[in-house]
């Protein structure tokens, strides 16, 4: 089975029998013409992991809403160690649609039925950080260009801590233990992908900070009971 947890023009759907997405040819990226597409170039989620807890039996899910994109190809050739993507690179623009209420999606769903169990959107930040679920029913990420680190309840998506830190969070969150004390560590350091997302929402006069400082910093923090 499969279903969009972000809107999208890309897929008209899913081949029941391959289960491969059916691509729509009017948003398929060629040579020679440009194609816009929603969601954007990164997608309603890029390489920050999602989490699933054993407990609760759900999925958790960085996403991003609201950002299309599109380009040009051109045939280019390619040049070992440089970036190639077979258009210019200044020609990958990130669009927000019109009227965009927010950007950023902490999503839960069941994987079993498929249906969303709950959702908390960021108004003027994408979230582009991995997740990280405990046995103590806690969600833990950060990925939002205010430098925050928050804590969920699993179960409700009940925002229930956060802390702002120096620098944006793409990292994943780590949990352990020692002598009976459960602790969380965090890198806060911002960049690459985050970074041009940022540059993006700053440009469309949307972003809350105009610069998100890299960072580089280990943050640790213990849970109590």
């Amino acid at each position: 089975a499969g279903w969009p947890f972000v809107s999208t023009d890309v897929w008209k759907g899913i081949d029941a029998e391959s289960g491969r997405p059916v691509v729509d040819p009017a948003h398929k990226p060629m040579v020679g013409k440009r194609v816009e597409f929603c969601p954007s170039l990164w997608g309603g989620k890029d390489w920050p992991s999602a989490a699933y807890s054993q407990k609760t039996g759900l999925v958790y899910v960085p996403a991003n809403e609201n950002f299309c994109g599109g380009f040009t190809g051109e045939k280019v050739p390619l040049k070992p160690g440089e970036l190639w993507l077979g258009t210019k690179p200044e020609d990958i623009g990130l669009k927000t649609k019109p009227g965009a209420d927010h950007f950023g999606e902490l999503q839960a769903w069941d994987p079993v039925t498929g249906k969303k169990m709950w959702q908390h959107n960021f108004p003027k930040s994408q979230l582009f950080g991995s997740v990280t679920a405990t046995a103590g029913d806690l969600v833990f990420v950060g990925g939002t260009n205010d430098r925050n680190f928050r804590a969920f309840n699993a179960k409700s998506g009940e925002l229930l801590w956060e802390q702002k830190t120096n620098s944006g969070i793409m990292g994943m969150p780590v949990s352990y233990e020692i002598d009976g004390t459960q602790y969380i560590a965090i890198q806060s350091g911002w960049g690459v992908d985050a970074q041009r997302i940022q540059d993006a929402l700053v440009t469309n006069n949307i972003g809350i900070e105009a610069n998100v400082p890299q960072g580089g910093v280990i943050w640790v923090f213990a849970l109590k009971k």
